[in-house]
C-alpha cells in the first residue's frame, strides 16, 4: 500500500481528526476536527509532516513527482465542493497556503493569500464581483506575499526598507494619498506591474502566471521554510467570498 501524503477536508467531512497532530500538524488536525464537529470552514487539503521530512531526503524534484497525482486530486475535490475551478477566469477558485507544525515553532513560512490570481482571473473576478478595487487590492497583496515568501524579495536585515513597501509609498506619493485604502484602482493595477518588475529585476525570476505553478511554488516554499516537521496546508475559498 502506497504512503498517504495528502488528506482532504471539507463540507463536514475530513480524512483526519484532532488525534492526528503528529501526521497533519496542529493546523491540519484542527481543521479536520472542525469539519467533524460542524464548524463551517472552507474545504482544502493538508500535506503530511512526514512528506516534509521526505523532502529533505529525496529533494524537490522527486517530492513533486510523488505528490503530483494526490495534489491534483485534492484540488479537483476542492473544486467540486466549492463549485468553482482553479485558474478559471469565469468562476475562479483562490487558495491560501499555510505551514503548520506538530508543535509551535518560529521560522515557518508566512501565509500566502489569494493564490491563483493572474491578469485574466483578476478581470474575471471584476466581472463577477463588480468591485475592481477589492480585486486589484487582493491581487497586489498576493504578488507582494508571493514575491516575499516564495521568490525571496525581502529586506536583508531589519534596517533595510521592504522593497514592496518602498514601491507602495512612491505610488501613494504620486497619487497624493497617505493611506493604502485610498489608492485608486489604476494605482493598484500599477502596483501589480511594478511589483512584478521588481521581482524580475532583483531576483531574476518571473512572477508565475500559471495558478498550478504558483501552487507548487508555495508548497515547496513551505518545505524549505523550516528544517523540521511541519505540514503544508492549502485552504481554498471562493473568489467572490
Amino acid at each position: 500500500m502506497s504512503q498517504k501524503r495528502v488528506y482532504t477536508f471539507g463540507n463536514g467531512q475530513a480524512e483526519g481528526n484532532a488525534q492526528m497532530r503528529e501526521v497533519l500538524g496542529g493546523k491540519g488536525a484542527n481543521l479536520a476536527e472542525m469539519n467533524h464537529i460542524g464548524v463551517p470552514v472552507p474545504p482544502g487539503f493538508t500535506i503530511t509532516t512526514d512528506t516534509c521530512n521526505e523532502y529533505y531526503k529525496v529533494g524537490q524534484e522527486k517530492i513533486v513527482e510523488l505528490l503530483q497525482d494526490d495534489v491534483n486530486a485534492a484540488v479537483a475535490h476542492t473544486e467540486n465542493l466549492m463549485k468553482c475551478k482553479f485558474g478559471d477566469p469565469n468562476n475562479p477558485l483562490l487558495v491560501s497556503v499555510r505551514s503548520g507544525a506538530r508543535a509551535s515553532m518560529p521560522g515557518m513560512m508566512d501565509t500566502i493569500l489569494n493564490l491563483g490570481l493572474n491578469d485574466e482571473v483578476a478581470e474575471g473576478m471584476v466581472k463577477k464581483t463588480g468591485n475592481p478595487h477589492f480585486v486589484y487590492d487582493s491581487y497586489r497583496r498576493f504578488v507582494q506575499m508571493y514575491g516575499d515568501v516564495v521568490l525571496g524579495l525581502k529586506p536583508v536585515n531589519k534596517e533595510d526598507i521592504d522593497p514592496f513597501e518602498a514601491i507602495i509609498e512612491k505610488v501613494k506619493e504620486e497619487q497624493g494619498v497617505t493611506l493604502d485604502k485610498d489608492l485608486s484602482v489604476e494605482s493598484l493595477k500599477k502596483l501589480v506591474e511594478l511589483f512584478k518588475k521588481a521581482i524580475k529585476d532583483q531576483t531574476g525570476q518571473d512572477f508565475p502566471t500559471d495558478p498550478k505553478e504558483q501552487l507548487w511554488g508555495a508548497i515547496c516554499a513551505v518545505f524549505r521554510s523550516w528544517m523540521n516537521d511541519f505540514g503544508a496546508l492549502s485552504v481554498p475559498y471562493s473568489a467572490a467570498g
